[in-house]
């Protein structure tokens, strides 16, 4: 296959026309206008250091409806006892770059490049990125981070350093997302199949953006219901 070389317009190929692994297109810019317009197509970034910028567009898709959110009955206890805080945009640039930095099974270097960690930032300076933060003891426990545009969520990344915190995260998110279309969590995962992620066609999440991506925004919608 012949990959699609993005240059300074900012436009993309259908998704559809992605490869067998689901690269779309190659090369481009990380400028919020081109990052918006990928989340909205079912597009996102996902390199190396070193790489071109690779967009990515998997068949199938992984998702969480909040509907179908798995809570262990000792993740409820935990949740219930409220151990942990909490909180929403109060800590993005810490929560990605605790990110960017956390050792992961399998894994050598990241793929939260510095270049990545700055578009990010100011996707959150602009109101599209987002964190959901898990507090203890006044410190920052676990989290991730995303984007909220319309009724989605389009996850990034998560961490913990204490046991559960990301956990615990994810659930405040989808407390907050409970009558949002789908939580995207891109590609498989074992911690969101746990956590009741499942695979739909891409074409079935194509749909689904393109009924619902202008939605009132959840996030939004939500803020002054969160303490």
């Amino acid at each position: 296959m012949r990959f699609r070389f993005l240059g300074k317009k900012i436009q993309f190929p259908h998704p559809e026309t992605a490869d067998a692994n689901g690269i779309v297109a190659i090369g481009g810019d990380l400028r919020p206008e081109r990052l918006v317009l990928a989340y909205r197509q079912g597009i996102f970034p996902w390199y190396s250091d070193g790489e071109p910028i690779l967009w990515w567009s998997p068949n199938p898709r992984f998702v969480l409806y909040p509907e179908h959110l798995k809570i262990r009955r000792s993740l409820r206890k935990i949740i219930n006892q409220k151990r942990f805080e909490i909180r929403y945009d109060t800590a993005f640039e810490k929560v990605i770059r605790i990110c960017a930095t956390m050792p992961r099974p399998g894994q050598e270097g990241t793929w939260i490049t510095r270049e990545m960690q700055e578009a990010y930032i100011l996707l959150h300076r602009s109101g599209y990125a987002h964190s959901v933060e898990a507090w203890l003891d006044g410190k920052l426990a676990g989290g991730l981070y995303g984007l909220a545009m319309g009724s989605f969520f389009f996850g990034e990344s998560m961490f913990y350093i204490a046991p559960n915190a990301s956990k615990v995260a994810l659930a405040a998110l989808v407390e907050r997302f409970k009558d949002a279309r789908l939580i995207d969590c891109q590609a498989h995962n074992p911690f969101f199949e746990s956590m009741g992620a499942e695979h739909i066609p891409r074409s079935l999440f194509l749909e689904e953006l393109e009924q619902h991506i202008d939605d009132p925004n959840l996030w939004e919608l939500t803020a002054g219901n969160q303490s």
